[in-house]
């Protein structure tokens, strides 16, 4: 007996100890597993990510939609009978009539309106709050829009930092090839390094985001980059070679502003990054994944222009508000009609018993009996609006507030002309200047390399290859720009048609 005792709890313990171990591994397995969904959902996380995040949190798109659901409201308040009235008064001292003694009175009347009022209240408050929702969808419009132009400038930045860089490494390549031809040795591969790194040089904005927060890692190893050229050149002195020290120097200088851009330009990515985190409702030093959005769909609505003013939200609103405004001119005018009460008037009796004499004498006035009973009595009231002052009044405001929506919309959709046709002009200008860039980069780059091996030869001036990278990195910036104004004012023509 107590050898089975013992070999139970050894199996109980075996068992725990082997629950506990499953447990252990399905823990780590979640965890791993919740890790995995996570970099997975970062690493999906774009512009249309962004969009939705900016939605759901911002504090102005969630009172805009509080005020469209407060309007809806008003909509279950218009259109009902207003409510009864009922009153009742008791006689301190009972009246004598006819009937009886009256004790109390009361009556309960409902008035009704002139026919069609509840059904006009009711349709007046539906535009109204249609009115407030497309209020609400402007209100997402412009969110989108600087979302959107947030971000792009953040790929501006990102971009040019990258271009920056990249050029900054030529120019570290630069310095060794001028000190090695200071010197007097040999620079066909320092020459052939240099080529090597133009031809895989940037061609323009990446389309793989980056995973460095960012791209804020970049610019610290670009400008703390070691320097051996310039200890080198400066131990040295003395030139043994056909280089000069001077090349040297220029190339050391133009390291050092380039190293300036870079800092600027992360400095200012860092503020636009707490910025646009600010816009989307998360905090403030979450990496953002920057990827230039493939805009082809986008452009197929450019096609038909003729009906892109149909989901305008702002001039859906003013529709709505125009169309309110009709409706409440056709309520001041049914407010100048008679509204009509239905009621009934209950009286309460007593009976009262015969008293005095017929021709009594010292006051003793006959007075008859009463049987005491109750009184019903239906009541008919109406309403006379004669002072028609009011709601001529009224119909008049109602008519001018309808004729100042019907203008604001009609100077709405010539601005939204005016501004779909500028914004169209400038999206293509860029795409142009895209296409012209490109070829730009790729010729500056076959003449820069060139320069280089003339300069490795001894033919060539320094001044013409600095000059020549001025050049190439400003035509990346200028590519990496117009790239930008294509995408940020395709994001206008969006807000502008109200997708």
């Amino acid at each position: 007996m107590e050898f089975w005792q013992k070999t139970e709890k050894i199996i109980d313990m075996m068992d725990r100890h082997i629950i506990r171990k499953v447990a252990a591994r399905v823990m780590i397995v979640a965890g791993l597993g919740w890790i995995c969904v996570q970099s997975t959902v970062q690493a999906q996380e774009g512009l249309p990510e962004y969009l939705e995040m900016a939605m759901q949190n911002n504090p102005a798109i969630q009172a805009s939609f509080k005020q469209y659901e407060a309007a809806l409201e008003k909509v279950n308040q218009k259109g009902a009978l207003p409510d009864p009235q009922f009153s009742a008064g008791i006689f301190l001292r009972p009246m004598e009539l006819l009937m009886g003694n009256q004790r109390a009175e009361m009556s309960l009347m409902q008035m009704f309106p002139w026919f069609g009022m509840n059904r006009v209240q009711k349709d007046e408050a539906m535009l109204m709050a249609e009115a407030k929702f497309h209020a609400f969808r402007e209100e997402k419009n412009r969110l989108a829009f600087q979302v959107k132009e947030a971000y792009y400038q953040m790929l501006l930045l990102e971009s040019n930092i990258d271009v920056t860089s990249e050029n900054l490494e030529l120019l570290h390549i630069m310095e060794e090839l001028a000190l090695i031809k200071y010197q007097g040795g040999e620079v066909s591969a320092a020459a052939t390094s240099l080529q090597n790194a133009m031809r895989s040089g940037p061609s323009g904005p990446k389309s793989a985001p980056r995973q460095d927060g960012m791209g804020m890692g970049n610019q610290g190893n670009a400008a703390s980059a070691p320097m051996p050229a310039q200890s080198q050149a400066m131990n040295s002195m003395e030139s043994t070679g056909s280089g000069k020290m001077t090349d040297i120097m220029r190339i050391q200088v133009q390291k050092m502003a380039l190293e300036n851009e870079i800092k600027q330009a992360s400095e200012s990515l860092r503020a636009l990054k707490i910025r646009f985190n600010q816009l989307i409702g998360r905090p403030y030093q979450s990496d953002v994944r920057l990827l230039f959005p493939d805009i082809s769909a986008s452009t197929m609505m450019l096609d038909n222009s003729d009906s892109i003013w149909v989901n305008n939200p702002m001039l859906n609103m003013l529709e709505k508000e125009g169309q309110a405004y009709r409706a409440q001119a056709e309520m001041a005018k049914l407010e100048g009609r008679p509204m009509m009460g239905l009621g009934l008037n209950y009286m309460v009796f007593s009976p009262r018993p015969e008293s005095g004499m017929i021709g009594g004498m010292d006051g003793m006035e006959y007075m008859p009996s009463g049987m005491g009973n109750n009184m019903v009595m239906p009541m008919v009231t109406l309403s006379l609006p004669i002072y028609r002052k009011k709601y001529k009044s009224m119909q008049r405001e109602a008519e001018l507030w309808r004729d100042n929506a019907t203008l604001q919309k009609q100077s709405v959709l010539e601005n939204l002309e005016t501004g779909f046709e500028a914004e169209l002009v400038a999206f293509q200008n860029a795409q142009r200047t895209q296409m012209l860039l490109q070829e730009q980069v790729k010729m500056t780059r076959q003449i820069l390399e060139i320069q280089v091996t003339s300069y490795a030869s001894g033919e060539g001036r320094l001044e013409d290859i600095l000059s020549i990278m001025k050049e190439l990195i400003a035509f990346d910036q200028e590519f990496t720009n117009s790239m930008v104004e294509a995408h940020t004012a395709l994001a206008r023509l969006e807000a502008l048609i109200g997708i």
